[in-house]
């Protein structure tokens, strides 16, 4: 049957890696349910079109630090659109959630596939904040989406912890990343509930940034359809987590 899951699969697969799906010489039972599964089904599942479900699979494997398999998938990114830049942004924007050790171990992959495809690094900068401004510029940022609950959430910490950490996060998390060019608002915003997502125990979190990616424009079945293109990255119990947290999250 040409609609049947494993054809659906062999379409998908070459669309993205420019090559027919191969037999496992070591685990082939495994690498079939596992292409099925992923190109046959979810790929297929929800609103999201090949550039955006691609990005959410380098988001998830550079949260998991699942290496090896980003170098593929860099290639599947490139291949149906992504930019360079794009792929870049979005690595970086994860830098508050997951932290630098990690963004740097994913850049380095990403960079060597850069540099196999000949394209330059590094890339164009697309920093837009001073070191006199960042902080100004990321309460631009933050309070739209945000406001000051931080700031409130941490008032009753001792010292001027309450102060410095609130800034902290607006300078580095806002400052730094969020005001930078190549990447709009809502993918920004979709990407971090993903690595929060694939992260867990990040409900409070997630809670949050549900309502931040609705105010961007990212309705719960974009946010849902997310969650499904995670699932054969992350497991179903994180997946199910994230659309727990979609589905009881108020309208706007």
């Amino acid at each position: 049957m040409e609609n049947s899951r494993t054809h659906r699969a062999e379409g998908k697969y070459k669309e993205l890696f420019s090559q027919d799906i191969t037999a496992s010489k070591t685990d082939p039972e495994l690498l079939t349910i596992l292409q099925s599964v992923i190109f046959g089904e979810v790929f297929f599942i929800g609103n999201l079109d090949d550039k955006t479900r691609e990005l959410i699979t380098i988001t998830a494997l550079a949260t998991n630090q699942t290496l090896p398999q980003l170098t593929p998938h860099t290639n599947a990114a490139l291949n149906v659109g992504v930019t360079p830049i794009e792929i870049r942004e979005v690595i970086y924007q994860c830098a508050p959630f997951i932290g630098f050790p990690k963004v740097l171990n994913a850049m380095e992959v990403i960079n060597k596939v850069f540099e196999q495809r000949g394209i330059k690094v590094p890339l164009e900068a697309q920093a837009t904040v001073t070191e006199s401004d960042r902080l100004e510029k990321g309460l631009e940022k933050q309070g739209p989406l945000y406001g000051d609950g931080m700031k409130k959430n941490m008032q009753d910490l001792p010292g001027e912890l309450g102060n410095d950490i609130p800034k902290l996060l607006t300078e580095s998390c806002f400052g730094d990343f969020y005001t930078r060019k190549g990447l709009n608002l809502k993918t920004r915003e979709l990407m971090i509930f993903c690595a929060l997502a694939t992260l867990g125990g990040t409900e409070k979190q997630m809670a949050s940034h549900v309502l931040g990616n609705m105010k961007v424009g990212n309705d719960k079945e974009t946010l849902i359809s997310a969650m499904v293109q995670l699932y054969p990255y992350v497991g179903f119990p994180r997946a199910a987590n994230g659309i727990y947290t979609i589905r009881e999250a108020k309208d706007l």
